[in-house]
């Protein structure tokens, strides 16, 4: 029976079994954390927005504007744009950067840290935005604050970096599910989205933040769904060549919704006039149709129960798929999903009635053109298939409705990528031609700290040390030793310790030679001779600084950027009490995945034989 120690349960041994590739169980142990914090952050964002309808709103409903009168639901959105022009705005350009993209920014080129300062922007950003009228979201704010919050809990525990990915996803998965009461959408999301890969590793946490993250909100709200509908039936097959004509529909509107959120005539536009231009346009609609205010819940619900006319859906689809992307290329920072779910709710609707004209005696009731349309929408717009229909499951209940629903899905995600070019809402940025995020190598050893293949053995010297000084390094039988050199500015060197115990054999034969020539009288001086160990025979590795936080991505980067073999891991949060822990090597990084760079294949190939 294994026996544990007292040490086994400390946070320094916490932090060394999370560097591992199997760290499951403290993985695990982290999920639970991060979704109880995300939950409840979920619930103060959605009690500040209910807090802040207490003001102005009808019945304190944040999403009640068409109780309010024209004249004030118009004003609105240009008190919220002015907000943001004034408070946010006058901030640095790198503490406007807010949302999923600014999620997936971070876990991309910078190991899932999070500023504080844009973490306190999201708050106030989100809630001025929706109740100030502008077409926005909240699981946007949602999952920025979960994933901020739960990558700050790592942070401060100093856990190495591969786990602060998973604490991102975690935080990503739990921000779904409470926003929507929906588990397994928030799990698929944060893998599909935002971390862009599947695996064992990251299932199980995110799973468990997830449904932490929902009972949170549950404990507060309620069990309820978050769209109350009647249960429907797709009924005759004969709808299928229609669901694939809506699919067909929802693709192009994705597509045009992308197009022009990232225009480049519109984003480079100076900042002042884009921010006029989104305020006037929210409230020159809004006038006239307040449905397009806020999150739209309320007009997707109608949708759903098909409870709106043409004309209305019509105008719906147009005017907020049209002022949300221009709210995003005005340079507003809000979230999109939930008006990108009800630009899909209004225009599957639209279609079901088209169909219901057109086939009256076997279409489907518009209601289910309504939930398939909010399905595909969702999954064109994020490219983002798989979390659309379990999105599209939780929010229904209905399971009979995944056969027409994985239908429409992949037809609306293949004619946004396919006709209009889009890959999806927030893959923007690139790197070595593709996303950071997809590249298979980097997501592999992203998921390994540095600590769990870096070389612990390892002596440092001076550049000269004597023979004796020589014999008792090598006692601790180290496997490197790391040369300081004349100044801070020139980097540690490192030698093999094997390459100087050959030369001291070497030296031990040369000198038993000598003193057998020699009288055995003379004073033994051997010992105070001087080695330049930069000058002995022996493979000597240039050398940078990396965190002993850091991921074998992070090491393998720096040793491509800066064309080095080696790096040693400092250890320690303070300059003077700094220490350097172990050596990683381009070699132990190779062995870890069994890679080889096809540059050094193409030199071992063309060099002449022997």
């Amino acid at each position: 029976m294994a026996r544990f120690s007292r040490s086994d349960f400390t946070l320094e041994s916490f932090r060394r079994q999370l560097a591992n590739v199997d760290a499951l169980p403290q993985l695990c142990v982290l999920g639970l954390i991060s979704g109880v914090i995300t939950g409840a952050l979920m619930v103060a964002f959605r009690l500040l927005l209910e807090l802040g309808a207490t003001l102005y709103m009808p019945n304190n409903d944040p999403e009640a504007f068409e109780g309010l009168a024209p004249w004030l639901r118009a004003l609105l959105p240009l008190v919220a744009v002015a907000m943001v022009g004034v408070f946010l705005y006058r901030q640095k350009k790198s503490a406007r950067k807010l949302g999923v993209g600014h999620v997936i920014e971070r876990l991309s080129y910078h190991q899932g840290r999070f500023p504080l300062r844009n973490w306190l922007n999201q708050w106030w950003v989100g809630v001025v935005s929706v109740l100030g009228g502008l077409s926005a979201g909240r699981e946007g704010p949602a999952i920025h604050l979960g994933a901020a919050a739960s990558s700050g809990l790592g942070l401060k525990l100093r856990l190495p970096n591969n786990s602060l990915r998973v604490l991102v996803a975690c935080g990503t998965a739990a921000g779904i599910s409470a926003s929507f009461n929906t588990p397994l959408a928030g799990v698929i999301f944060a893998m599909e989205v935002v971390m862009m890969e599947y695996t064992l590793m990251s299932f199980m946490p995110v799973i468990l933040a997830s449904t932490m993250g929902a009972l949170v909100a549950q404990l507060v709200y309620g069990n309820e769904p978050a769209f109350r509908i009647p249960e429907v039936a797709l009924g005759s097959l004969i709808n299928l060549p229609w669901i694939v004509v809506t699919g067909l529909m929802i693709g192009l509107l994705a597509g045009l919704f992308i197009h022009v959120s990232q225009s480049k005539w519109l984003t480079s536009r100076p900042l002042w006039l884009r921010l006029c231009l989104v305020g006037i346009a929210t409230s020159g609609v809004a006038f006239w149709l307040p449905e397009v205010q806020g999150i739209g819940y309320d007009s997707a619900a109608a949708a759903l129960n098909n409870q709106l006319g043409f004309q209305l859906l019509l105008a719906l689809v147009i005017a907020k798929l049209l002022l949300t992307a221009l709210t995003v290329a005005g340079g507003v920072p809000i979230g999109i999903i939930g008006p990108v779910l009800v630009v899909g709710a209004a225009a599957g609707a639209l279609n079901g009635q088209l169909g219901g004209w057109l086939w009256p005696q076997h279409a489907a009731d518009p209601g289910i053109y309504a939930m398939l349309g909010m399905a595909a929408m969702m999954g064109a717009v994020l490219q983002a298939p798989l979390a659309a229909l379990m999105a599209l499951l939780e929010l229904t209940h209905s399971p009979s409705l995944m056969l027409p629903g994985m239908l429409t899905v992949v037809v609306a995600c293949l004619t946004a990528r396919q006709l209009t070019h889009c890959e999806g809402f927030f893959v923007s940025s690139v790197r070595y031609g593709r996303h950071p995020l997809q590249q298979p190598l980097m997501q592999a050893l992203s998921r390994v700290s540095v600590p769990a293949v870096m070389e612990r053995g390892l002596a440092r010297c001076e550049r000269e040390v004597t023979v004796a000084q020589a014999r008792r390094l090598l006692e601790g039988n180290p496997v490197w030793l790391l040369i300081e050199r004349s100044s801070e500015e020139k980097p540690f060197i490192g030698l093999k310790a094997a390459d100087l115990a050959r030369w001291l054999l070497k030296y031990d034969e040369r000198q038993s030679e000598k003193e057998a020539e020699e009288d055995a009288s003379a004073p033994d001086t051997a010992s105070e001779t001087r080695i330049d160990l930069l000058e002995i025979p022996g493979e000597r590795l240039e050398m940078a600084p990396i965190a002993l936080q850091a991921t074998l991505s992070e090491a393998f980067i720096a040793l491509q950027d800066r064309t080095l073999d080696a790096l040693y891991v400092i250890h320690g949060y303070r300059p003077k009490q700094q220490r350097i822990s172990g050596i990683i090597t381009r070699g132990a990084i190779e062995r870890y995945y069994h890679y080889a760079d096809p540059r050094d294949l193409d030199v071992q190939r063309n060099k002449p034989p022997v």
